[in-house]
């Protein structure tokens, strides 16, 4: 007892002092508990009142949940009922058998594994974290930063729906499998009960050919005369973010090769998995002068040998090169006879490279010629596992009763669009492709890829010399800049451009050009410039060509295709244009870009130059216990300014 009272004393003569030095610090440092980040929840909060939100998220942007009780052999990872399947990185790890199990779709019909089925998780949650986890959890960050924005903004929960999605369908399997769209429509519908007002539409990624596929299907659901009012009255919005419009050639490098994410496993597993998938096909590139001819062929080929339904091509497709892309989008290396040993012929190469006495033949093959089922229905007659790819193609695409999404879209009939993405980051848009003589998944391998650079520039991995058609800009890392610019072609005859600093800015950083002509179907390159490493974000807006309806296309430099929907450029940007665009008295089409003020404590930071806060007007030196450098201490000021938003409109 005695040992035990002396330990008791020894705490205490150390933590009595540690305690009279924590309050001396508190005691001579103003310390301020401030809520939230800054935000006005009450003045931001109030303008959105009756606006809701739905989230369609892109490829492999979701959860996947087991419905299943699978026991997994030499591991204690088993799968039961609702576990995560996209993304447990556990169990990729230690249980890779099971977890593909899972995952694979039967290649032909997309049936489920016998022993293990997955189904598209539900609300929020399946779109914010896909490894929810202390370590895993910021890796797989999705949708994290979008929705904290929300909760800072004062937004309520009932106003953000997740519409998540079994990413591994094809359009219409979503249909007929789980009533995807039924589902959506009657989404829209409840949303605008509960709010009593129109939805803005986020899509990103493979999330926009979803939406468009919805819009189709809807044209079939409901009369003629009543689609547009169900439109005007359940849609306010649409953004478009990082679309690929006209396909992305990574989806063929994953047909071919195999696409990790990231993922611990071998190319060859992701090719199985890619392969076993209809909707790896959604994202094909295809040339925007090419449309589907409304006669549809019998027995999956017409009268003249072309695969699938006609295509009606324009002039421009046959006076072009590689179907409006920059290159050509696959080089494929084939034995010189090809067909006389199917699948055998792939494995007579024991190198990368074919022997110098082995003859082969070389075929390029255009962004047309990959969508119309040409690319595929070579590949078969050397590689018999290409068979899968090519029924998807014909079936859930080609001869779609809905919609054919490998042609080019139109301007969806929404009031309000807007198309956003990054560029100028190096983006793959061409492919060299080669027997590797082993056997299937890995039967391929990648001898050169071609690249657009920051300014359209095309290099090669090789270092050959690439002949092409440059682009002003590079794309996004994942998809190219053509494919993402391509609804530059939904802008009117004038549009208007505007530049500014991504960062806080005044009116003097801007440039801006005016009534600027357009051509229908051309690209726009606006004459401004760009200051040593600084990121713009480029307007093109069009708010008189269409009677009641505004378009605009936002370029933001250096935004990665993943990460844009993290940005706080763009989400800063979102919420200005909406609550603008909901906002009474607003007087522009579109918000003004003359001014940016910081809208979060995160704007605020520390200009080591002038020894203060940046933008003294907005932000201050405020301490708050814990802050370890300065920038952390710069915050926003208290504002009883309620009608700042007015300066905006």
């Amino acid at each position: 007892m005695q040992s035990r009272r002396l330990g008791v004393q020894q705490l205490v003569r150390v933590a009595a002092p540690l305690a009279l030095l924590l309050l001396l610090l508190v005691a001579g440092t103003q310390v301020v508990v401030v809520e939230g980040a800054g935000v006005n929840k009450e003045v931001w909060g109030s303008m959105s009142a009756k606006i809701s939100g739905i989230i369609i998220p892109g490829f492999v942007s979701s959860q996947l949940r087991a419905w299943a009780i699978l026991d997994c052999p030499y591991t204690p990872l088993d799968f039961r009922p609702l576990d995560p399947v996209w993304l447990d990185t556990k169990k990729v790890l230690s249980a890779t058998n099971c977890w593909l199990k899972c995952l694979l779709l039967d290649p032909f019909t997309q049936a489920d594994h016998p022993e293990c089925k997955s189904r598209a998780d539900t609300g929020l949650s399946a779109i914010t974290e896909l490894d929810p986890g202390y370590i895993t959890g910021a890796v797989s960050s999705v949708w994290r930063q979008w929705v904290n924005w929300l909760v800072e903004f004062g937004i309520e929960p009932d106003a953000i729906v997740a519409v998540p999605y079994d990413w591994r369908l094809a359009g219409s399997l979503l249909e007929e499998r789980d009533l995807y769209f039924h589902k959506l429509k009657l989404t829209f519908e409840t949303a605008r009960k509960l709010r009593g007002g129109p939805t803005l539409v986020y899509a990103h990624s493979m999330g926009n050919n979803v939406f468009r596929y919805f819009l189709e299907w809807l044209k079939l659901e409901i009369a003629p005369k009543q689609y547009m009012a169900w439109l005007d009255d359940h849609v306010h919005a649409y953004y478009a973010v990082g679309a690929p419009l006209l396909g992305a050639a990574e989806s063929v490098k994953a047909l071919m090769i195999g696409v990790t994410f990231g993922l611990p496993i071998p190319e060859g597993t992701a090719r199985l998995l890619c392969n076993s998938f209809s909707s790896s096909l959604w994202m094909l590139p295809f040339s925007k002068h090419c449309h589907v001819n409304d006669r549809m062929c019998s027995k999956r080929q017409c009268a003249d040998g072309k695969v699938g339904p006609h295509f009606f091509c324009d002039k421009n497709e046959a006076e072009g090169n590689s179907s409006s892309w920059p290159v050509d989008i696959a080089k494929v290396e084939f034995p010189a006879s090809p067909g006389s040993c199917p699948a055998v012929a792939m494995v007579t190469y024991p190198d990368v490279s074919p022997q110098p006495n082995s003859a082969v033949v070389e075929r390029s093959y255009s962004a047309h010629q990959i969508s119309d089922g040409t690319f595929l229905k070579d590949l078969m007659d050397v590689d018999v596992h290409s068979t899968s790819s090519f029924h998807h193609l014909i079936k859930y695409y080609l001869e779609d009763p809905i919609l054919n999404p490998l042609t080019p879209w139109t301007r969806p009939p929404i009031q309000n669009v807007y198309c956003v993405y990054g560029l100028d980051l190096k983006t793959e848009i061409g492919y060299h492709f080669a027997p590797s003589g082993k056997p299937y998944p890995d039967n391929w391998v990648i001898s050169d890829i071609i690249f657009e650079n920051e300014g359209g520039t095309l290099q090669s991995r090789s270092g050959v010399r690439v002949s092409g058609t440059s682009s002003p800009a590079s794309g996004d890392v994942s998809v190219p800049y053509n494919s993402l610019s391509y609804c530059k072609t939904w802008l009117g005859p004038q549009v208007n451009i505007t530049r500014t600093p991504q960062t806080a800015h005044e009116v003097c950083d801007i440039q801006q050009e005016l009534n600027v002509l357009h051509d229908f179907d051309t690209d726009i390159i606006p004459n401004m410039t760009r200051e040593g490493g600084a990121k713009y974000i480029t307007y093109y807006e069009d708010g008189v060509s269409l009677p009641g309806k505004r378009t605009a296309v936002w370029e933001l430099d250096k935004v990665d295709h993943r990460n844009i929907v993290r940005s706080p450029v763009l989400l800063r940007e979102l919420w200005l244009e909406t609550i603008h665009s909901l906002h009474p008295d607003a007087k522009r089409h579109f918000v003004s870009k003359e001014h940016r003020e910081p809208m979060r404590d995160e704007d605020c930071y520390w200009d080591y130059g002038r020894a203060r806060c940046s933008h003294p007007d907005h932000c201050e030196y405020r301490y708050v216990f814990g802050d370890v450098h300065l920038g952390q201490s710069c915050r926003l000021k208290a504002s009883s300014d309620k009608d700042h938003i007015l300066n905006y409109l």
